[in-house]
């Protein structure tokens, strides 16, 4: 008879345990969760904060960086999302994840984000910098994208974690990390 309630507390507690980790999807502007390998446009939350996401040429030569069209009447460049466990089909709220533009450039590199100093640039370096987080928003059904990556590298202490904004350099917007101020997002899903 013990074994029988050892064993049945030690799978309730797994499965609180399981619970405990379980985080919310992230949602798409239907309310549907965003999927792994599925085409989304990044747009901010707020109209009069620039455009969809795209890529921004800064120096007139490679790599390219992560930035926003100007206006919202520009028509950005969708992404996928690629979450870190491969069993995940779905993004989930503070996981760990890459993201990539579904687009090819001049450059011969992979369009998959990572820190470059204090921006977003582009190129998979196979390390954490390509692993990024989203968080929910401060207004409903808005979205804060930042680094982190916890779960990347579970034994990692960082100096620095930080949120994505948005700073305009030469009449670009470029997407930077550790922003003083972030840029809420929402994800609508690219229709063709």
């Amino acid at each position: 008879m013990k074994l029988i309630n050892i064993q049945t507390l030690s799978l309730m507690l797994l499965a609180m345990a399981i619970a405990a980790t379980a985080r919310n999807p992230v949602r798409d502007t239907s309310g549907k969760p965003l999927r792994r390998g599925v085409e989304y446009y990044i747009k901010p939350a707020k109209t009069d904060h620039g455009g969809r996401f795209t890529l921004i040429d800064r120096n007139g030569s490679c790599p390219f960086y992560v930035g926003q069209e100007n206006t919202s009447a520009g028509r950005g460049l969708p992404v996928t999302f690629a979450p870190f466990f491969e069993e995940e089909k779905i993004v989930r709220e503070t996981r760990d994840f890459k993201v990539s533009f579904a687009a090819a450039t001049t450059c011969v590199q992979s369009t998959t984000w990572k820190l470059d100093g204090g921006l977003i640039g582009t190129g998979d370096e196979g390390g954490y910098s390509n692993y990024f987080y989203i968080s929910p928003g401060e207004v409903e059904n808005t979205y804060v994208i930042g680094w982190c990556p916890d779960e990347a590298c579970p034994g990692c202490r960082w100096l620095r974690c930080g949120q994505v904004g948005a700073i305009i350099e030469d009449g670009k917007r470029l997407l930077v990390w550790a922003a003083r101020s972030v840029l809420p997002v929402v994800f609508e899903r690219a229709r063709y």
